[in-house]
């Protein structure tokens, strides 16, 4: 038995945990749907076990599948670490990223933490206003690399995650239940808040606009306080609050596709190295 343990497999194993999909693990390794099931295969040869459950919806880990992602993770993680620290060790400068708040505090941490630990003589400066905003200020240059919610506001960019928008209501108040049901949410033109407005006008259950902020961190405090519910990222929902369902009279919102923003060609090449980091980093999320 080969009991070899190739990182391209083991990245690929990695990616169907993620997005429970061999279609979407196929986009975020860049690679065929087939190309997959072919890698999955051969690691499930090499290790003597299934690792992946199929269906014609869902990819699902077995029992040894879970056990094995844990150590690909930490193998990945040091792989990458010393592939950085051996062939370009030169690396180094500052590099300012802007992202919306919830972005920064959901699912960007463990990815910037590992950059930090593979590029230690890069300085990352994190800028958080709206996608909108942030789009404008890359324009100009203000930032070198932007992770933002696809709009109107959007020119270009490479989509490299779905995020589900959820409603959200404090675990310790009943504020979900009142009439008309007060809303935290962001600031007009967010894609967040028309799809609320959206799917409240079609039901034509009666809300108010109770609090309206730039930021996670005031729509959240509201909605942990039990004055309001609001409208997140699946991924920015803290402890403390909780998603609503259709069951509760809350209809499912649609999923928003984030973008990244790349540096222009001849750039920075710390930059470049962050940008390919988030790409490759970032999980795909789930629909």
């Amino acid at each position: 038995m080969d009991m070899s343990l190739e990182t391209p497999l083991l990245r690929t194993l990695v990616a169907v945990s993620e997005t429970g999909s061999f279609t979407r693990a196929a986009a975020q390794v860049h690679r065929t749907q087939s190309a997959v099931s072919m890698q999955i295969k051969r690691l499930e040869d090499a290790v003597g076990k299934p690792l992946v459950t199929r269906d014609r919806r869902q990819a699902s880990l077995t029992r040894e599948g879970v056990a094995l992602v844990e150590y690909a993770r930490r193998i990945l993680n040091l792989h990458d670490e010393a592939m950085a620290a051996v062939s370009q060790p030169e690396i180094a400068g500052l590099v300012r990223i802007g992202t919306p708040d919830d972005y920064a505090a959901g699912f960007l941490p463990e990815v910037l933490s590992d950059f930090a630990e593979t590029h230690p003589n890069v300085e990352v400066d994190m800028r958080c206003e709206t996608s909108a905003k942030i789009c404008r200020v890359f324009e100009k240059g203000e930032v070198d690399v932007a992770l933002v919610t696809s709009g109107s506001w959007l020119k270009g960019g490479e989509v490299i995650r779905r995020e589900p928008i959820v409603w959200a209501t404090s675990v310790r108040h009943m504020v979900h239940e009142r009439d008309p049901l007060p809303l935290a949410v962001f600031e007009p033109g967010c894609l967040f808040r028309e799809s609320a407005i959206a799917a409240f006008d079609k039901s034509r259950r009666p809300y108010r606009i109770a609090y309206s902020s730039e930021s996670t961190a005031g729509l959240t405090t509201a909605a942990l306080a039990g004055l309001a519910v609001t409208v997140l990222a699946r991924s920015s929902v803290p402890s403390g609050l909780r998603e609503l369902s259709p069951d509760e009279g809350f209809p499912v919102l649609p999923s928003v596709d984030i973008a990244l923003l790349r540096p222009p060609p001849g750039g920075s090449p710390a930059a470049d190295r962050l940008a390919d980091h988030i790409a490759q980093r970032v999980p795909m999320g789930t629909v």
